[in-house]
């Protein structure tokens, strides 16, 4: 378990949710990385909780990152299940 920074002591955590309209669920996920790569420079953006669902079923949420605690508070941002090392960057 790591230590909370300061900056997540002093703020409140909310969830933006996004509808997109895609052919499917796999490109709702490449989508969503699309959406966090472009917006990855806001400090606010917490990367790798990043999911997705289908419009009406907020309960199933799939993640679209790792996710694996890395140290230094940082995550993962590889699709999960991947094979190789977690990474703290996004590949592009």
């Amino acid at each position: 378990m790591t230590r909370p920074t300061d900056h997540d002591l002093d703020c409140s955590r909310y969830v933006v949710h996004l509808t997109v309209r895609v052919a499917d669920f796999a490109a709702a996920h490449l989508c969503a990385r699309a959406v966090t790569r472009s917006l990855s420079f806001l400090p606010e953006l917490v990367l790798g909780e990043t999911t997705v669902s289908v419009e009406g079923a907020p309960s199933n949420q799939q993640q679209v990152f790792c996710d694996r605690l890395l140290g230094n508070g940082r995550r993962c941002l590889l699709r999960p299940g991947h094979h190789d090392d977690c990474a703290r960057r996004l590949r592009r």
